[in-house]
């Protein structure tokens, strides 16, 4: 099996969790957070839509500047309610995947760069980009996200198993 098949099947599962877990933030919880150092429910499932995009910055380019000297500092999307969120999401899932299923073995291996300000914060295969700071990344936050939804007493999905909400455990 080819790299991009198997990351793309591993992909696919992962934001199929991700996506059920975005779908059960009410909109009314949407600035909701459990710490006044924490994000917000919503700026949490938002930031959860744009990892996706790192996909495509990670495997069509070789580096990225977050605040380049002579540009503008990237500034992620921003969504207002969950159906914005959920838009945004399947927007750059289905790009996401375009890339991961086009891509040849090969590019994995290269290297690719973050950059702030021109200076190099690190560089890393790609393949070690799209699992460290895709899949896991996404993981890490979703997982967060599951606490905000058990916080405020909304069922948590079964990802990896049943939850206390959904099937016996």
């Amino acid at each position: 099996m080819s790299l991009s098949k198997l990351f793309l099947t591993e992909f696919e599962q992962e934001m199929a969790n991700t996506r059920k877990t975005i779908e059960r933030i009410p909109d009314d919880k949407f600035d909701w957070r459990p710490h006044e150092k924490s994000f917000t429910m919503g700026y949490l499932a938002t930031h959860l839509a744009n990892i996706q995009s790192w996909v495509n910055v990670t495997l069509n380019m070789d580096e990225f500047d977050m605040y380049p000297k002579d540009g503008e500092e990237f500034v992620p999307p921003k969504a207002e309610n969950k159906n914005e969120v959920l838009d945004l999401f399947d927007k750059n899932n289905e790009e996401a995947k375009q890339s991961l299923a086009n891509i040849p073995d090969e590019k994995f291996n290269e290297s690719w760069s973050l950059l702030s300000g021109g200076n190099i914060i690190f560089t890393m295969p790609k393949s070690v980009v799209f699992r460290n700071f895709v899949l896991n990344h996404t993981i890490h936050h979703r997982a967060q996200l599951g606490v905000y939804l058990r916080l405020n007493d909304i069922p948590v999905p079964a990802i990896y198993g049943p939850t206390a909400d959904e099937g016996e455990m």
